[in-house]
């Protein structure tokens, strides 16, 4: 799997610490900390980490974990890789801003078709909203005394759509059961794919899981040819967060070689480095012997 990320020219923005706050709509958002560093980063460079770590979050969701620990799961996630960046997930381009109204295919979050870029903007900053000067492909952000991210927004210039910018922004906010509808998505796709191919299940089962996984939402990543080494290559390119996990987890689930279970004792998923492999950790094997010893007695 990891040589179809070979060339990937996606990079992603974390903060170096984040939290959950609410606004005056009474929603909650997750958002960086005020003073928390801004850096660049590569998630796909550990793909298969990304992919598990997404599912997990979401099969705690479908498995009632008690919501305190499930928030502390999703900032231990934007720690690691940063917000999904919704905003450019969900509208049919991530060049949105350059016109005046968004347009949105369906969705789990949004039910209109179509609304203003301005109202659209306004969902993911709930708290303070940016501003900002164009002229032509130029933005100069007002982020007046803010150096890191000062310093971000130069480097950006060069290759990203104003949309994917605001993203980076300190005040972008994602409104938190977004996050958690995301989550529990993978997981349930993942689950899908595990019981189809792992349990004994009627035809008519099968069908309804095979119509389930046609409602997966797939990523659209576009690409570009680079002239690079000996031969030109094809490069991919992301806008979002979102859409680079899809691609992995898509890879991920369709790649023989890298076949995913769930642990037999804490119910995790995890890479299995053999066909029979039950478990996730040797400690995870010795605590559920333990658990069963008695169990055929």
């Amino acid at each position: 799997m990891m040589d179809l990320f070979k060339n990937i020219s996606t990079f992603w923005v974390r903060f170096s610490d984040y939290h959950i706050r609410t606004a005056d709509n009474g929603k909650q958002y997750l958002t960086a900390v005020d003073g928390a560093t801004p850096e660049m980063i590569y998630p796909l460079d550990n793909a298969k980490q990304l992919v598990l770590d997404a599912v997990n979050i979401g099969l705690a969701i479908m498995g009632k974990k008690p919501r305190p620990l499930i928030e502390q799961d999703i900032l231990k996630f934007a720690r690691n890789y940063g917000l999904l960046g919704l905003m450019t997930a969900l509208p049919t381009t991530p060049r949105f801003m350059d016109y005046h109204y968004v347009y949105l295919p369906k969705n789990d979050f949004i039910r209109a078709e179509s609304m203003e870029t301005e109202a659209y903007t306004d969902l993911f900053f709930p708290f303070k909203k940016p501003t900002y000067r164009k002229d032509g492909d130029y933005v100069e952000w007002d982020v007046e005394g803010d150096v890191p991210v000062q310093a971000l927004m130069l480097t950006c210039h060069a290759y990203t759509p104003i949309a994917m910018q605001m993203s980076f922004l300190r005040e972008y906010a994602e409104d938190i059961e977004w996050q958690k509808k995301v989550f529990k998505s993978f997981a349930f796709n993942f689950l899908s794919v595990f019981f189809y191919y792992n349990d004994p299940l009627t035809e008519d089962e099968k069908e309804t899981l095979r119509w389930g996984m046609r409602m997966f939402e797939g990523s659209s990543p576009t690409c570009h040819i680079a002239l690079e080494g000996d031969s030109p290559v094809l490069v991919w390119d992301f806008h979002s967060l979102l859409h680079a996990i899809q691609m992995a987890f898509a890879f991920t689930l369709t790649d023989p070689q890298s076949p995913i279970k769930i642990c037999d004792n804490c119910d995790k998923a995890f890479f299995a480095s053999q066909q029979d492999q039950k478990f996730c950790s040797d400690r995870c094997g010795r605590h559920y012997r333990a658990k069963h010893k008695n169990d055929d007695k």
